[in-house]
C-alpha cells in the first residue's frame, strides 16, 4: 500500500492506497451529512460497494472509521474528488461534521470487494435503506453505462430520512419510496413492495444495501422468489485490512459447510441467500473448524 498526498502513482492502478486528502465539501443531506475529498487515487481505483477507511480526530476513538463511497468523480472540474454520506450517531462520525472545507483527511481505500456487475443483459433491483442507498446510486451508473435497467426502491423510517429523492428519479426506470410511518411513499417497508416492483419490472437481479435487519429480510425474501441477491453488509471494521478477523461474517458455501468471511475484505458485498443470518454474531455459529 503506497502512501500519497491527494496526487497519483504512475503505473500503479490497483488496490489500495493511503492519502492525506483535501475536505472539499460538507453539507448535510437531508438528516445525513456528505463529505467531498480530493483523493484522485483513490477515485481512479475505486469501483461501486467499496469502501474507506478515514482517521478520526476525537477523544476515545483509536480506530478508523469505514465509509462506504458514495460517488466518485474522474471527469470534469470535481475529478479526483470521492463522496462519503454518513449519519452522525457516535463520537466518531460526530467528529466528522465539525471538519471543515479544506481541512485534510487521512484516508485507506478502495477496501473491499465491489459489487459483482452482470455478465448478461438482465434487469436490476437496487433496494437501499436510509443511508445505505447512497453506494446504490454510485452501482446505478455503472449499470447504465452497460445499458442494462435499473429500478430502485428507497426505504427509510420517515420522510426526512429518505436520501437522493432527486437522484434516485435521475437513475432509474421506476422508483418506489417507503417509510415506515408513511410519511413519504408507500407506508411500510422495502420488503413490503419488493416483490411487487420486481416482478413489474421483471427484474433478474437484485442488490441491497442498508441495515442488516433490512439485508437480512430483502435475503430471505429474494430466496423465496428464487432472485439472484448481492448484499452490501454492515459490520463493525477494527483493521479494515482483513488482519483482525473482528468482522467475520458466515457463509455457506457449496459444501453446504459455514466459513467466516472477512468483511473487509471477502466483502462487504455478498451474496445475501449465502449469508447463514441466524449464525451471524454467535460464538462458534457452526463455522468448520480451521476454515
Amino acid at each position: 500500500m503506497s502512501r500519497r498526498r491527494g496526487g497519483t502513482t504512475a503505473g500503479r492502478d490497483e488496490g489500495p492506497v493511503q492519502a492525506t486528502c483535501e475536505v472539499i465539501a460538507r453539507r448535510r443531506e437531508g438528516a445525513y451529512w456528505l463529505l467531498s475529498m480530493a483523493a484522485r487515487e483513490i477515485a481512479e481505483r475505486a469501483q461501486p460497494g467499496q469502501f474507506v477507511q478515514v482517521a478520526v480526530d476525537a477523544p476515545h476513538t483509536l480506530l478508523r472509521r469505514p465509509f462506504s463511497i458514495a460517488h466518485v468523480s474522474r471527469q470534469g472540474a470535481s475529478a479526483g474528488t470521492v463522496d462519503v454520506v454518513f449519519d452522525a450517531h457516535g463520537p466518531g462520525t460526530e467528529w466528522m461534521t465539525t471538519v471543515e472545507v479544506h481541512d485534510v483527511l487521512d484516508l485507506i481505500g478502495p477496501l473491499g470487494t465491489p459489487f459483482p456487475l452482470p455478465q448478461r443483459k438482465v434487469n436490476c433491483l437496487l433496494v437501499g435503506g436510509g443511508y445505505g442507498v447512497a453506494p446504490l446510486y454510485y452501482l446505478a451508473e455503472s449499470l447504465l453505462r452497460r445499458q442494462l435497467r435499473v429500478d430502485v426502491i428507497n426505504g427509510a423510517a420517515t420522510a426526512e430520512r429518505i436520501l437522493g429523492t432527486i437522484e434516485a428519479k435521475r437513475l432509474s426506470a421506476s422508483v418506489t419510496f417507503t417509510t415506515e410511518d408513511g410519511s413519504y411513499g408507500t407506508k411500510g417497508r422495502v420488503t413490503d413492495v419488493l416483490e411487487q416492483v420486481a416482478s413489474a419490472s421483471r427484474s433478474g437481479l437484485v442488490y441491497a444495501c442498508g441495515p442488516n435487519p433490512m439485508l437480512r429480510a430483502v435475503s430471505e425474501l429474494c430466496d423465496e422468489l428464487g432472485l439472484p441477491v448481492q448484499v452490501a453488509v454492515e459490520e463493525r471494521m477494527a483493521c479494515g485490512i482483513g488482519v483482525c478477523f473482528t468482522c467475520v461474517v458466515p457463509i455457506v458455501g457449496r459444501d453446504g459447510f459455514v466459513r467466516n468471511k472477512r468483511a473487509c475484505l471477502d466483502g462487504p458485498v455478498f451474496n445475501g441467500r449465502r449469508i447463514e443470518w441466524d449464525q451471524w454474531g454467535v460464538p462458534g455459529g457452526g463455522v468448520r473448524p480451521g476454515a
